[in-house]
């Protein structure tokens, strides 16, 4: 199960991504989600850093400007990476457990899905404003994002995914007192200069 991000659209990027293609990875880039929690027992959870460990991507600008990113990750490679807040530190265990409940309750290791319709350069070309479709569990549905490109080669961005939306119900626990925030936010940071 990968996770596929693919861009279209004429943009005017930074020379760093001109008439380029770049390979991502975690190599050369993080991918995460971040979640928050909520409910009467919220003091009791964590908010977590969860890391996507398996995924490759490819950003390619051709001389004309047209872009095409794509983006492939492993949905049952997500790995907590911190956990904030709680009444006691976040543990190995509880790290084992988080891991479990997204593969068998969340996400459920199906194929997750990105295609853009439309890639939008600001006016300096330092941003894309990206126009797609996501799939989740087998739904999908529109979604916007944006992402900047540094002068210095660095490509970061973030989305934010309502889960319900597509189907996916927010993780809870303690007959639902403690439970994960139905928004959760996606971010890449990559460093295009060194694939």
């Amino acid at each position: 199960t990968m996770l596929s991000l693919l861009g279209y659209g004429y943009c005017r990027l930074l020379m760093p991504l001109k008439s380029r293609a770049h390979t991502l990875g975690p190599h050369n880039a993080t991918l995460l989600v971040d979640t928050r929690r909520t409910g009467a027992a919220a003091k009791a959870g964590h908010d977590l850093t969860i890391e996507v460990t398996s995924w490759s991507g490819r950003l390619e600008t051709d001389e004309s400007g047209q872009t095409q990113i794509a983006l492939d990750a492993d949905g049952g490679s997500l790995r907590v990476r911190e956990g904030r807040g709680g009444i006691q530190a976040l543990g190995e265990h509880d790290k084992e457990s988080v891991r479990e409940s997204i593969d068998d309750e969340v996400l459920k290791r199906s194929a997750i899905e990105f295609r853009s319709r439309a890639v939008e350069p600001s006016a300096d070309g330092s941003r894309l404003r990206v126009k797609g479709e996501l799939v989740l569990l087998g739904n999908r549905r529109p979604i916007e994002f944006e992402l900047t490109a540094g002068e210095d080669g660095r490509l970061t961005g973030s989305a934010t995914v309502k889960q319900s939306d597509w189907g996916l119900k927010p993780f809870s626990t303690l007959f639902g007192t403690l439970k994960v925030v139905d928004e959760v936010e996606i971010t890449i940071d990559a460093d295009l200069t060194s694939d």
